[in-house]
């Protein structure tokens, strides 16, 4: 039996990725076992007790599970970017797509550095408990190597995989000069930047929309958001938005703008150029491992982000181009091994 343990997944990218995955593995009928991340109940829900458990997305509940399950499973894959708590004589794989354990963006608050230096030192000390470990990109691939292996690149594997929308048969109605986010709310995700840059924007051309896709649980930016509309600029926050909903977002907006620190993978670039958007994205190398993109910026100013949303308003920009591949067969294939 095959333990999919992903008690660190509950929301954005890693869910999306996460439901995508556990729909593969259930169309070919594995024994696969699952252990999720509380939050995620109502989700999941429709699996048989037998088959998946629920705790909370504790250090301490994840080592009561293992000991009490450690001769149980044939194989494990952590898609919660962390190792077993405990050894254990399986192959065991880690699926990494968290980046902030691999680079912490310099402009984070103390607070979020302490936090995330806790996390990486935590991340070091089971890193040990792992066989092999699964990347998003070769420059995840390298990056992590050199941080945690003195370079060693053996025991990693790039195995990028995404689910595709459907953009086939679907009526397009973009809307010209309009620019799209599509996100959560994370501070490495550079919303205050991004907002600060298409007001002054829109202050100079008197054109252009920007759409947002932010929880109203992140209050200061909502905030912020409101504010600005008082003050009359077109920012729409949408707030989050359901996967089936995302092709009318994607398919009605000329522009995918995308001023993220740090990503391991990018699933909104790969989504954006499958739906025909032109993409404006920070000048960081894990944007080329996605994509060719119409535009760049420098993502630390206001100033660079504010250039290229005018050029985009004021030139005609160049289409984007899909790098990624989607490798999900293989991942499958792996754990079969």
């Amino acid at each position: 039996m095959i333990l999919l343990d992903s008690v660190y997944i509950n929301e954005s990218g890693g869910l999306i990725l996460l439901k995508y995955l556990i729909a593969e593995i259930e169309k070919q009928n594995l024994d696969v076992y699952y252990l999720c991340d509380s939050r995620t109940n109502c989700i999941f829900s429709n699996f048989e007790e037998s088959k998946i458990k629920f705790i909370q997305n504790s250090n301490i509940e994840r080592i009561k599970f293992y000991y009490a399950n450690r001769n149980k499973f044939s194989t494990i894959l952590c898609f919660g970017n962390v190792p077993p708590p405990i050894s254990l004589e399986v192959p065991v794989f880690v699926y990494l797509h968290q980046k902030l354990f691999i680079e912490i963006p310099s402009d984070f608050s103390f607070k979020k550095k302490l936090i995330y230096k806790i996390k990486q030192m935590v991340f070091n000390f089971y890193k040990k408990n792992a066989d092999i470990w699964l990347v998003q990109s070769e420059l995840m691939r390298q990056q992590f190597a050199n941080k945690y292996f003195n370079g060693n690149m053996s025991h990693t594997k790039v195995m990028p995989f995404y689910p595709h929308l459907d953009f086939f048969n679907q009526a397009i109605f973009r809307k010209k000069s309009s620019f799209l986010y599509v996100s959560n709310a994370a501070p490495h995700k550079n919303h205050e930047k991004l907002i600060a840059a298409f007001c002054n924007a829109f202050d100079e051309t008197q054109t252009g929309v920007l759409t947002i896709t932010v929880p109203k649980s992140s209050v200061d930016l909502c905030e912020l958001i409101d504010e600005k509309n008082r003050l009359n600029y077109p920012i729409k926050n949408v707030g989050f938005i359901d996967r089936n909903e995302l092709v009318n977002l994607y398919l009605s907006h000329e522009y995918l703008i995308f001023p993220s620190l740090a990503e391991s993978f990018g699933l909104g670039l790969a989504e954006a150029v499958d739906a025909g958007c032109k993409v404006l994205v920070s000048d960081l190398p894990y944007a080329y491992q996605v994509c060719d993109p119409s535009l760049t910026f420098n993502p630390y100013t206001v100033e660079s982000i504010e250039s290229a949303i005018i050029t985009a308003i004021t030139q005609e920009l160049p289409e984007s181009n899909k790098i990624i591949t989607n490798d999900i067969n293989q991942l499958i294939s792996l754990l079969l091994e």
